[in-house]
């Protein structure tokens, strides 16, 4: 039994949500096993869309690469007509990786490992080792047709260099599902422009899911937790900026910009006597130095697609965060630091010094690593004690201003109408 588990309600007991709206978190919802289930099967199963990977990835015939839709491990592949397919990584057979590479190139199919049941690059299952037997004994039925097994193909969907997928044959129309105000906001950052990786890395989180994306929709801790962005004003909730909660909840768009008429607000900070207002500078100030990418003044924008994909522009550093629960107490964070091709060489050493402010060890997000496990641990024993989450109302809106959890209660009317709790 894990740890979140311990203290969690029987699963025979069905979870009733408080009567209070969206206003109060029942702490249940972080640590129970039947919960957990019934999210891989409503949210990473239902009609939603999941981050897959970067176009960029699998440029070429025969590429591909792994990645994970909840619990489930998906290979997502380029064929030999340049399409893009996404498979869940499970053979036919008896369940097993059907693929065991993290990312690859020129295959022409896939063989598991077990009993050499080959797939081709669209998931299709396309021989079965011995399936006529030997000198006329064993081998598979004659009645055994190799097109209706296989694994599960999943929806794909992509947008300005991004592939998303689904499990569901009832997922809406992509563009739908991100609404009107999501789509312009990614293209803000991503379109016309062919993005480069300039690194990944994987963290492991000692929490559940949900209250790491709680923390990304949470534009009320930024300047309060973190340090780093009060000291050197690359974020203050006195800055110019708003919360944009789409009309589902599930997706938001947090941004703060450069008020170039207001006056210093370093003295509200101070009367607050918070930790993150300090006196601490940096050696090597040029981390701070950045050009003007999109000419609009925004420092930040930290943008959610409901369940598990954020993109941030934080300064120059643009990065994507692909949210991957393991656990009721587990979630791997992958992170991807994107530059551009048309970058100069000024620019990609700007980003480079600029992804020291991401990740774990990051002078910004290194906080975030921490804080979900403070909550995990601290509800631990209060399974029906319940988060407040009154701060800029009850209403799951978009707001001018950022001292607010709209976006966070957004998360949870999303995902009260997918899960049915």
């Amino acid at each position: 039994m894990s740890q979140s588990a311990e203290y969690a309600l029987s699963p025979m007991q069905t979870p009733q949500w408080p009567g209070d709206g969206l206003t109060r978190i029942p702490y249940w919802a972080f640590q129970r096993e039947d919960v957990y289930a019934l999210e891989q099967t409503h949210i990473f199963q239902g009609p939603s869309w999941h981050y897959l990977c970067l176009e960029v990835d699998i440029p070429d015939a025969g590429d591909f690469r792994t990645t994970a839709v909840g619990d489930a491990s998906v290979v997502v592949t380029r064929d030999t007509d340049g399409e893009i397919h996404a498979f869940e990584n499970r053979c036919a057979h008896r369940g097993a990786l059907i693929c065991l590479d993290a990312k690859g190139k020129g295959r022409r199919d896939f063989a598991c490992v077990y009993h050499a049941w080959t797939y081709d690059l669209k998931g299709k299952l396309t021989g079965v080792a011995f399936q006529k037997g030997i000198k006329g004994k064993g081998g598979m039925p004659p009645d055994f047709k190799i097109a209706e097994h296989g694994p599960r193909r999943l929806k794909i969907a992509r947008l300005h260099g991004l592939v998303f997928g689904s499990f569901s044959a009832d997922a809406p129309d992509f563009k739908g599902w991100l609404g009107p105000e999501i789509e312009p906001r990614i293209g803000r950052v991503l379109a016309g422009r062919k993005p480069v990786v300039l690194g990944r890395y994987t963290q492991v989180l000692p929490n559940n899911w949900k209250l790491y994306v709680e923390n990304v929709k949470d534009s009320y801790h930024a300047s309060i937790l973190h340090l780093f962005f009060t000291t050197f004003e690359l974020n203050r909730l006195s800055q110019k900026g708003a919360i944009v909660v789409d009309e589902t909840g599930g997706h938001h768009i947090s941004y703060s910009a450069i008020d170039r008429k207001a006056s210093s607000a370093g003295g509200e900070y101070a009367q607050q006597n918070i930790r993150s207002d300090s006196k601490y500078r940096l050696a090597d100030p040029s981390l701070l130095q950045g050009f003007n990418e999109f000419g609009d003044d925004i420092t930040l924008q930290i943008l959610s697609v409901f369940p598990t994909f954020v993109l941030q522009q934080i300064q120059n550093c643009i990065a994507i965060r692909q949210v991957v629960p393991r656990a009721p107490d587990r979630t791997d964070l992958n992170w991807t630091i994107l530059g551009f091709e048309t970058d100069t060489p000024e620019q990609r050493l700007t980003r480079l010094k600029q992804a020291n402010l991401v990740g774990p060890a990051g002078f910004i997000s290194m906080e975030d690593g921490c804080v979900g496990g403070f909550v995990q641990r601290g509800v631990k024993a209060a399974p029906d004690e319940r988060a407040v989450l009154q701060m800029g109302g009850s209403t799951a809106e978009s707001s001018e201003s950022r001292v607010t959890e709209a976006s966070i209660r957004g998360f949870w009317k999303a995902w009260r109408a997918q899960t049915g709790i």
